[in-house]
């Protein structure tokens, strides 16, 4: 069994969400529509934005259920990225926070998708 190594997020508009996300990943998408965007991340997992309005089969969820993860190396970054998406209007929808995995605080995209960022818990 192949592991995944796409992730795909239906948004309402791709072309806003890529202007969202090439801001949040500091890089442009490889590919670009009115329907589609894709980017490939420096781990090689690529990352796409469909139009909910194109998908086929129609969408039927809405955005909220699902939460894309950045582990970082310790509560220092999380707090300096939590400064960071702050400065730049993310929305944040839990503070920074201690949680029984780490240290976390998570954001949110303009559709509603969560951003989850956080320094894993050492046992």
């Amino acid at each position: 069994m192949p592991d995944p190594n796409f992730i795909i997020l239906y948004v309402d508009s791709p072309m806003s969400s890529a202007d969202f996300y090439t801001k949040l990943f500091g890089k442009p998408p490889i590919e670009a529509s009115s329907n589609f965007a894709m980017y490939v991340l420096e781990s090689g997992v690529r990352f796409g934005l469909w139009s909910k309005h194109t998908v086929v089969p129609a969408v039927t969820a809405d955005a909220g259920g699902s939460e894309l993860d950045f582990s970082v190396a310790d509560n220092d970054a999380v707090r300096a990225l939590h400064a960071e998406w702050v400065e730049r209007g993310l929305v944040i929808a839990q503070a920074p926070t201690d949680m029984d995995f780490g240290y976390t605080f998570v954001a949110l995209d303009p559709d509603g998708h969560r951003l989850r960022v956080f320094a894993p818990s050492i046992s």
